[in-house]
């Protein structure tokens, strides 16, 4: 990869990233070395169900929609792949096809690292097998932890948690308290994320808003207080 084709933001997003930031740095280099850069406009199509899988890429910049499509035919958002994340690992692992729609929100910056390259950095790097058999280890304990609040958190604990993971993710400070989340979110998406109906998730958040926990704006939210969340959270 050439590094001038990412910018020194987007460049640092990639090297900090909490899993990337743990390999060698020769297995760092390598990938790099092997990866593209690719930036799409808001509602690109990366890739869709059912489509061989041919990428293994990085999030420099945004964020990448991962959806489904109801039996009603309606576009179900079910988690957005955050900056500093790699994804698409698994179909190239097992062979099979993708299973979800993978979109850009936002103008969004990846690094792309083609099948056979991916092959060959495994073929090269045992140290890729493990750590991206942690990666995965990872990604199964937060589809347990997902599962386990649906089945035993109310919804308000659930998108207080949802919320705070956002600010921790896509969070700009505004003064000594306020976060607002850079992610652009209709309260459709954070509903479809949380499996409830927008409605109740507009009640739920109206009355954060009275507690002086959260701040609704138009696509955005801006945490006032942590710590109300928290407490909301741990209920």
């Amino acid at each position: 990869m050439n590094s001038t084709a990412l910018t020194a933001s987007e460049r640092s997003t990639i090297d900090a990233g909490s899993w990337f930031s743990k390999l060698s740095p020769a297995l760092r280099n390598d990938i790099l070395s092997r990866a593209s850069v690719r930036r799409l406009g808001d509602d690109a199509l990366l890739s869709c169900r059912g489509e061989p899988a041919e990428e293994w890429c990085g999030v420099a910049k945004g964020a990448v929609r991962i959806s489904s499509v109801s039996l009603s035919g309606k576009q179900i958002t079910l988690t957005y792949v955050e900056p500093g994340t790699w994804f698409g690992d698994i179909s190239l692992f097992d062979g099979l096809p993708r299973t979800h729609d993978a979109t850009a929100h936002g103008d969004t910056t990846l690094l792309v690292v083609r099948k056979p390259d991916f092959k060959d950095l495994l073929s090269k790097h045992a140290e890729l097998y493990e750590a991206l058999l942690r990666l995965n280890c990872r990604r199964l304990r937060l589809m347990f932890d997902v599962v386990e609040d649906l089945n035993t958190r109310p919804l308000a604990s659930r998108l207080a948690k949802q919320i705070l993971l956002l600010a921790r993710s896509y969070g700009v400070p505004q003064g000594e308290e306020e976060i607002r989340i850079g992610l652009q979110l209709a309260q459709e998406d954070l509903a479809q994320m949380l499996g409830a109906s927008r409605q109740r998730v507009n009640q739920e958040l109206k009355g954060f808003e009275r507690d002086g926990a959260v701040r609704v704006e138009p696509t955005r939210l801006v945490v006032l207080s942590k710590d109300k969340l928290l407490a909301i959270a741990s209920k």
